[in-house]
């Protein structure tokens, strides 16, 4: 079953110091795996001269597609952990990278985990989250007598509008989140007199509404 997840509102930058090293932290909301490869890499080129960039980012609202990336260090202590303190928080849709300037003082395995995982939870606490909760794509099909109507009553309404396709009948998708399901179906009934089929999609994610 689908649940809730924080992501990031706007990406943020965030240093600490331990023992004379630096670690640099990102963290940006990233829609694909794609666009998290791109942050990473950008980082990388950003700060070539540095001892290591390391990386962790989990995508999708299922949180399906974790990867991490130690990038020299240790195996483990640095893109694990990383992942592991986005996991813990809840995080999804995010990207972390910690970029380390060596500073002289070897910190060990164990203090490098805690060292990669830091950089992460403290700039998740410096951070500003929105909340996402689970959705459907909703499909509604009406006559073309009905489709202007229902399309702008739709973006008058709580509801967000995805795609609209003009066919024999006119399809509108709304993006519906989940216990809103039975409302959003009785108000397309009353607006179109009971003229309009609803038919419950793919799931999604929408940001929690207050």
């Amino acid at each position: 079953m689908a649940e809730p997840y924080l992501t990031l509102e706007e990406p943020i930058e965030h240093e600490i110091e331990i023992k004379g090293s630096r670690f640099i932290c990102v963290l940006e909301p990233v829609p694909s795996e794609a666009a998290a490869r791109e942050v990473v890499a950008g980082r990388k080129e950003l700060h070539a001269d540095a001892t290591h960039n390391c990386s962790a980012y989990v995508i999708g609202g299922d949180r399906r597609v974790q990867r991490s990336d130690d990038d020299g260090e240790p195996g483990g202590t640095a893109g694990a952990p990383m992942l592991e303190t986005l996991l813990r928080r809840g995080m999804g849709d995010v990207v972390a990278v910690v970029t380390r300037y060596f500073g002289g003082v070897k910190l060990g395995a164990g203090g490098l985990v805690r060292a990669y995982g830091g950089a992460v939870a403290k700039t998740l606490d410096l951070a500003a989250t929105v909340t996402m909760v689970p959705a459907r794509a909703v499909t509604v099909t009406v006559d073309h007598v009905l489709a202007g109507r229902l399309e702008n009553s739709l973006r008058a309404s709580p509801y967000e509008v995805g795609r609209v396709v003009y066919g024999a009948r006119v399809e509108v998708e709304a993006l519906v989140r989940e216990p809103e399901l039975d409302g959003f179906s009785a108000w397309v009934a009353t607006l179109t007199a009971g003229r309009a089929s609803v038919e419950p999609g793919a799931a999604v994610h929408l940001r929690e509404t207050r």
